[in-house]
């Protein structure tokens, strides 16, 4: 399977691009974007369990979006019905991406608690409060494990960006889909670069009114990752 290696501007241009599939159809985004959210949030009141079971099916919702992205590309209609087409005949492989993923971030949780001392543990889960030296000394500590988890997650997203795409569209298994889409990241660095430096600023400029803007930029973002996989990877689906 060819991976192309493409120019830093077209980070850029995967914006635009998801942005031109976005203004198609706009509501019908805001409604998908606005179900999904609401499916996080009902899964969030469960305890631990609700945030766990999300990440494993993320992949599955990503997928469908994605399939919603190449049938309004294709020029067909974008339905509400897209969000849950991953789980139609893809969803143990896409589950499987999203409990790898999982894995991982709780692996790098806890590389992070252990960076940050036991100061840092109590803190954040049994809230215990700490007088001003003890604050001192987790607020050190605690810029240190971000750092380090910061640096360990950012391997880890880059081999989930292409893996639901790759296994909706490819027909590829979980671990192989997640190796080649970290290698494509890899091999596309510095578009993504530019990609994530544009959305950092971007998601700046859609929080001041009101956080009104991510009503746009959510659905640009989602459809911009289809956008970078027809970019890269081309556009021959084998599976629908």
């Amino acid at each position: 399977m060819e991976v192309r290696q493409v120019d830093g501007k077209h980070g850029w241009q995967w914006i635009v691009t998801g942005f031109l599939l976005f203004r198609r159809v706009p509501v019908v985004w805001i409604i998908l974007c606005t179900t999904l959210l609401l499916i996080a949030a009902t899964l969030a009141l469960i305890p631990v369990a609700g945030q766990f079971i999300f990440t494993l099916l993320s992949p599955v919702f990503l997928a469908g979006l994605m399939l919603g992205c190449r049938t309004l590309d294709q020029g067909g209609e974008l339905e509400v019905a897209h969000l849950l087409a991953g789980f139609r005949n893809t969803a143990t492989p896409l589950i499987t991406v999203g409990g790898i993923y999982l894995v991982g971030q709780v692996l790098i949780f806890g590389v992070a608690m252990l960076i940050g001392g036991e100061t840092m543990r109590d803190l954040l889960i049994d809230g215990r409060r700490v007088d001003e030296n003890e604050l001192q000394e987790v607020m050190s500590s605690s810029l240190s494990a971000l750092l380090v988890a910061l640096t360990l997650s950012i391997p880890l997203m880059m081999a989930a960006w292409f893996a639901p795409l790759l296994v909706i569209f490819k027909n590829l298994p979980a671990i192989e889909s997640m190796r080649l889409s970290f290698f494509a990241c890899v091999k596309n660095i510095v578009a993504f670069q530019i990609y994530g430096f544009i959305l950092v600023v971007l998601t700046i400029i859609a929080t001041i009114p009101y956080g009104l803007g991510l009503f746009v930029l959510v659905p640009t973002l989602f459809a911009s990752i289809y956008a970078s996989y027809k970019d890269i990877f081309g556009d021959s689906p084998e599976a629908a």
